[in-house]
């Protein structure tokens, strides 16, 4: 699992159209859950039960949690004055982290964890929900796509469980727990965590060989896994006393911040967010696992809103006499010609591939598509732009990374479509970048399929230079169902 200082960055339940004949309607396979998981509502004080007076900050309950020992290593003074150095970044993460902290901090105690723990998103994705690796790690824990399936996190057309918050904090927290139940101590469970426990225990074989300790200050770890412990206490020691590094944190209330929504019905992202009175960034942060504009629903699952949007959302779906949704989806023809499929949706064949995230190709390869159930072409790109940065291709295809120098005249979107990404991918891979200056050079992370990657990774053999590699954490092999406690109020968790 890469470090990252990562940046801001439904064969549907209406009736067919005419234009459509029944079998053409696809709906993708194992969609029977979009958790995988069990959920359990209960109230939020069977979590606490100390008859201590309530903390109003989060962070002071963070603090009083802390248990981990601190290293001798120089390498924590070096991250701490990498994060002072940078107030804005602070500033920005700790208001992403607001979204999540409290549920996170829930299961850690739950588990008796040492908070130090709830922090390690803040050097894994900087709480980017959609942050997205090199090496194919996604969500605010980074899970590569084989470790996030081995814990239950479903991966397919619709969704990704990786960046699902409740489903990757439970499988990030499941994760550790059985690493420290294996190596005995968090220092080592964490750089398994990162480099994968067969690494550390070979690792550990070499130094008894050598009559040598087996902790975790006297392996030979990679850069990458050496640092890890040590950033993950620095942010912990600036988290402890903040005016030390001349920082100031965001104020968190020790409070939910979201709760959970049942559903059975099939609704559109965009919708959804407008029924709770809430901007669609907000919508996507808490829900960020939705690949598409629609969220399908095979089961009773849950929508996420903040706690005081309960109420309107209930209240406005109750009052909606509209269509939930706008999108179907389309199964073409291996070979059938876009500009043939295009207009019988009301669309342009750039809006097409816009939507559906395609490449250059004037032909279809058999993807499922997403189109417009009215066939009326809208506008769409904004709508779209969030989820089109979360498009991976089926099968174990990989990334490439390209450095772009910006030219004269070049904006985000003309990049984009240059290299058949979206502006919200090119944001996420790219440190707060708003607007593009000549000169400029900036990081493009390209899907490619499975063909192209073996492709790219023979030429890397051949010159390492020409290609750019991650490094990927150990599958675990076991799979189990998540039994999840969502530490809020199960009176505030009306059904669609």
């Amino acid at each position: 699992m890469p470090l990252a200082h990562a940046e801001e960055t439904l064969a549907l339940n209406t009736p067919q159209t005419d234009s459509l004949q029944p079998e053409s309607l696809s709906r993708p396979e194992s969609l029977s859950s979009a958790r995988n998981i069990e959920l359990e509502l209960v109230p939020d004080n069977i979590l606490s039960m100390s008859n201590d007076p309530p903390i109003s900050d989060l962070w002071v309950r963070i603090r009083v949690g802390f248990a981990m020992r601190d290293l001798n290593s120089p390498l924590i003074a070096k991250h701490e004055q990498w994060y002072a150095n940078r107030p804005d970044y602070v500033a920005r993460m700790t208001e992403r982290a607001r979204r999540y902290l409290y549920y996170i901090t829930c299961e850690v105690e739950r588990r008796g964890m040492p908070t130090e723990i709830a922090l390690l998103p803040m050097i894994e994705s900087a709480f980017n929900p959609g942050a997205y690796s090199t090496s194919r790690a996604s969500g605010i824990w980074q899970f590569i796509p084989s470790t996030g399936k081995n814990f239950g996190m479903q991966q397919n057309w619709w969704y990704d469980g990786r960046r699902d918050v409740i489903s990757a904090t439970n499988g990030a927290l499941d994760y550790l727990q059985k690493l420290h139940d294996m190596f005995g101590d968090w220092e080592l469970a964490l750089a398994a965590y990162n480099w994968g426990e067969g690494a550390v225990q070979r690792a550990q074989e070499r130094n008894r060989k050598r009559g040598l300790p087996v902790d975790y200050s006297s392996l030979k770890l990679p850069n990458e896994t050496r640092s890890y412990v040590p950033k993950l206490l620095a942010v912990k020691n600036i988290v402890a006393n903040p005016a030390n590094f001349g920082l100031a944190l965001q104020d968190i209330p020790n409070e939910p911040y979201f709760a959970a929504v049942s559903t059975t019905k099939h609704i559109d992202v965009k919708l959804a967010a407008q029924l709770a009175d809430i901007p669609m960034e907000e919508f996507m942060a808490l829900n960020p696992g939705h690949n598409r504009p629609v969220i399908l629903q095979g089961s009773n699952d849950l929508i996420l809103l903040p706690m005081d949007k309960m109420e309107t959302f209930r209240a406005n779906l109750e009052n909606y006499d509209k269509p939930l949704v706008n999108w179907q989806s389309y199964q073409p023809k291996k070979g059938e010609r876009l500009d043939k499929l295009a207009p019988r949706f009301g669309l342009s064949v750039e809006k097409l591939k816009s939507v559906n995230s395609l490449g250059r190709s004037s032909v279809s390869t058999g993807q499922t598509l997403l189109v417009p159930i009215n066939g009326e072409d809208s506008e769409t790109d904004g709508e779209f732009a969030a989820f089109n940065m979360h498009l991976a291709p089926t099968g174990d295809g990989g990334t490439r990374t390209i450095k772009h120098t910006v030219r004269q005249g070049e904006t985000l979107a003309s990049v984009a479509r240059r290299y058949h990404v979206s502006v919200a991918s090119l944001q996420s891979s790219n440190i707060s970048l708003k607007q593009l200056k000549p000169g400029k050079t900036i990081t493009v992370v390209q899907l490619v399929s499975r063909k192209h990657a073996r492709r790219l990774a023979k030429s890397a053999r051949r010159s390492p230079a020409l290609a750019q590699t991650g490094t990927t954490r150990k599958p675990v092999l076991n799979k189990t169902q998540k039994r999840v406690h969502v530490a809020y109020n199960s009176t505030a968790s009306p059904a669609m």
